[in-house]
């Protein structure tokens, strides 16, 4: 799944140009769900950053700890829980790593998912509203996973979507029909992603030390024939 994000600074308007980025975006090492998190949706037209909580809370909810971080891409147009808002209301999570556990005789082994060129990737989600009131609301989401590829399925059998920058409008537009919006969540292509084990501390949520993130071996990565 995706428990934990690395979001490092990011260049999001060179990402997304048309981007209105009236709030900050949240970084850390080490972001684990149930707490806020930087998520772009479309207002008015254009791609916006906003705050929501990670954890998807539909007014009907009882507990908070029922609250789904993932969502996944199969269940979409079945599921009550999801089907609404990843017809109306999807959105994509800047990040710049993902971390996953790749299970050992005797512990789990974090790995950090990144682009091979360490580049910002943007994650697709989906999102509600629950209006406290006449006048106040609160905004949720949870990520979209999709089983991973031959690369990385050792690691981890699935990890959350990734949108490239030219179909981010066509994701986060609402008039585009749920099933053009189903097919741009694939695995993502062998030669976009790679991985590289990192310090067992990103173990406990409340570390947010850097080195979380540090390389601790090689980047594991696809490797491109040469030609002879």
């Amino acid at each position: 799944m995706a428990g934990r994000l690395h979001i490092a600074p990011l260049d999001l308007e060179r990402l997304l140009p048309d981007l209105v980025a009236e709030t900050a975006l949240i970084t850390g090492p080490n972001l684990a769900p149930r707490r806020p998190l930087s998520m772009i949706r479309l207002d008015a037209g254009r791609p916006r950053l906003v705050t929501a909580f990670w954890g998807l809370t539909p007014p009907w909810l009882k507990v908070l700890d029922h609250a789904p971080h993932c969502a996944r891409a199969e269940a979409l147009q079945t599921r009550p829980m999801f089907r609404e808002a990843f017809t109306a209301r999807r959105c994509l999570v800047p990040v710049s790593g993902v971390y996953a556990w790749k299970p050992q005789p005797r512990f789990k082994q974090p790995f950090l998912v990144t682009r091979v060129d360490r580049g910002p990737l943007l994650l697709a989600g989906i999102w509600c509203r629950f209006h406290t009131s006449l006048s106040q609301h609160h905004d949720s989401m949870a990520l979209i996973t999709v089983p991973t590829n031959a690369l990385l399925a050792p690691i981890t059998d699935r990890l959350p979507a990734v949108i490239e920058p030219g179909q981010a409008e066509r994701w986060l537009d609402p008039q585009t029909p749920p099933s053009e919006a189903q097919a741009l969540l694939g695995s993502a292509p062998a030669e976009l992603l790679g991985a590289f084990m990192v310090s067992r501390k990103v173990n406990d949520p409340a570390c947010q030390e850097p080195t979380c993130a540090h390389p601790t071996g090689p980047m594991l990565r696809h490797s491109v024939p040469q030609e002879r």
